[in-house]
């Protein structure tokens, strides 16, 4: 709409620039999160089927998370769930990762996914056990940590390597 107010009317050129700077790299700051999340998700889930392969974790796990928004009888629980899981990795896990970035142990923020992965496999290892037992909960409890080691070291070095910005803007 030609003539309508803006946000941006009140503001002095310097301070519409900065505004904006901020309203981008915010934006920028989702788009890298997601990518990176993308591509921690996608690594995880290779050291996960390793895991599979070896009797220490279960795919099927992944239907569990189709129960509290009732989708249990959709024709493929475990792919929603899959599914689901990956979009947990690509916005709100990446998102909070942006925003604790700074507080995170490490100089760096691979170093600082490394912390990030560990925190959220926590609630993974819980979450996702499937009633391992010797050997297998042993491997079950190596593997999955590893997997979000790769997790959070892989999301942290796509920041690294994407985000051409100064300090945290979330």
């Amino acid at each position: 709409m030609v003539g309508a107010p803006s946000e941006f009317d009140d503001l002095t050129p310097a301070e519409q620039v900065e505004k904006y700077d901020r309203l981008f790299g915010i934006v920028a700051d989702g788009v890298i999160g997601a990518a990176g999340g993308l591509v921690g998700t996608a690594l995880m889930t290779g050291v996960l089927f390793i895991a599979a392969s070896m009797g220490a974790f279960s795919f099927e796990s992944f239907a569990s998370l189709t129960l509290p928004i009732g989708l249990t009888d959709v024709a493929s629980p475990v792919t929603v769930g899959y599914l689901i899981f990956l979009a947990n990795g690509m916005v709100p896990f990446p998102l909070l990762f942006a925003a604790l970035m700074e507080y995170l142990p490490g100089e760096r923020p691979p170093v600082s996914g490394l912390f990030f992965g560990a925190a959220l496999w926590t609630g993974f290892a819980m979450g996702f056990y499937t009633g391992f037992q010797g050997l297998a909960l042993v491997l079950y409890l190596g593997f999955t940590l590893i997997a979000h080691l790769v997790y959070g070291f892989s999301l942290g070095a796509v920041f690294e390597y994407l985000a051409n910005r100064p300090d945290s803007l979330v």
